[in-house]
């Protein structure tokens, strides 16, 4: 294994939660997840199994379903996951995403209605933000829900969501007050069974293919007012303040899944020869595998220290943006150079190393794309 700096962020608790987390990814996940991968979707059974398994909604409280943990224990199964290139099963999107939005925001009434089944598996969640004209433009939305009496009429479409196929609930962002721009978003709580919402076909990825990504339509989907998810109008305010965690996972599956990805090359460099010795034993391959570890080892204590910021409440919106910018941009040049190093056959979808790395292209588009990233850093460079 590769030799990192020794990180002091998890107590004797957690690793013994890793190691539960590592038996259930390699026996419940590995086994499965080609099949998957030619399915475009997760099994539901493997979700129940993950519920059962405690690794759901860990840092949901106790009284709502959840184990009553933290993000130390959402980063464990996201990384223990990203080590084994496990790129289908949205379980942090479902846990890390979604339901801080109704825990932190929903009502007592959707707390109770909803926490417990999404932390048992037999309720799955997704969260509806990008659209078809807008990307990562959300003040751009054209999404509406008008009110009328005691409620919300939604129309709009929404693309790239994932889970949604499997998807029991959606939490929409849309245009409460279409004049206000971003002051006028909300955010509403909407059931896959309104009529009204319907989803497009499985969109074909270039990669995280057992992830089920679609289309959302909503044509005059009627839900009640009591779906509101925090305050009207007050939507953006709501998405700004999660998508620092959002981001956190984004940075922690990079880390991880670069850490993953170099011990594959390290294993292959060592066993491959070409021209009489083994391809680890050339100085080119030494040096650049140096490059790589030095880069992941930065990353890997630079994140850990967000980690901690985040548990203290101190992680902003302008640390997010640094710390995806920073760990995205690694992942995909590690990702690249380890593949390189195995020749012919990492070009082969056969092959860990070659799934990762179509995998992580979307690291650099999720949360908000890399470019957006740049805007956040360098507006407040200018600011300051």
């Amino acid at each position: 294994m590769i030799t990192m700096i020794p990180r002091t962020i998890f107590g004797e608790e957690h690793e013994i939660f890793r190691k539960s987390v590592g038996r259930f990814v390699e026996t419940e996940i590995v086994p499965n997840h080609s099949k998957w991968e030619k399915e475009g979707k997760v099994s539901r059974e493997a979700w129940l199994m993950a519920g059962k398994a405690g690794i759901l909604c860990c840092a949901i409280p106790e009284e709502y379903g959840g184990m009553g943990g933290d993000f130390l224990h959402s980063a464990i199964v996201i990384e223990e996951m990203a080590r084994v290139g496990a790129s289908g099963p949205a379980f942090s999107l479902h846990s890390d995403i979604v339901a801080p939005y109704i825990l932190k925001y929903g009502t007592e009434e959707l707390r109770r209605r909803w926490l417990p089944p999404m932390a048992t598996g037999e309720v799955l969640a997704a969260i509806a933000m990008t659209e078809p004209s807008g990307g990562s433009d959300l003040q751009a939305m054209r999404t509406t829900a008008k009110r009328e009496g005691d409620e919300y009429v939604i129309n709009g479409q929404k693309v790239f969501i994932t889970n949604a196929q499997g998807a029991d609930i959606l939490i929409v962002a849309c245009k409460t007050d279409p004049a206000a721009g971003g002051k006028g978003i909300s955010l509403i709580l909407v059931e896959k069974n309104r009529e009204g919402l319907s989803l497009g076909r499985l969109l074909d990825k270039i990669g995280s293919k057992a992830m089920d990504t679609s289309e959302v339509f909503l044509e005059n989907v009627r839900v009640p007012v009591t779906n509101l998810i925090g305050v009207e109008n007050q939507g953006f305010i709501h998405l700004m303040t999660e998508l620092a965690q959002e981001r956190l996972v984004q940075c922690v599956r990079a880390v991880a899944n670069a850490e993953a990805a170099l011990q594959w090359t390290i294993d292959y460099t060592t066993e491959r020869k070409a021209f009489g010795k083994t391809i680890a034993a050339m100085q080119a391959t030494q040096f650049t595998l140096a490059e790589l570890h030095a880069e992941i080892m930065v990353n890997r204590v630079f994140i850990d220290r967000c980690i901690q910021l985040h548990l203290e409440g101190k992680f902003e919106a302008i640390d997010a943006a640094v710390a995806k910018l920073s760990s995205v941009e690694m992942q995909g040049r590690v990702l690249d150079r380890c593949l390189q190093l195995f020749g012919g056959w990492g070009y082969m979808t056969e092959m860990p190393i070659a799934r990762a790395f179509a995998d992580a292209r979307q690291s650099r588009l999720a949360g908000g794309a890399i470019e957006v990233m740049k805007h956040i850093i360098g507006r407040s460079i200018v600011k300051r």
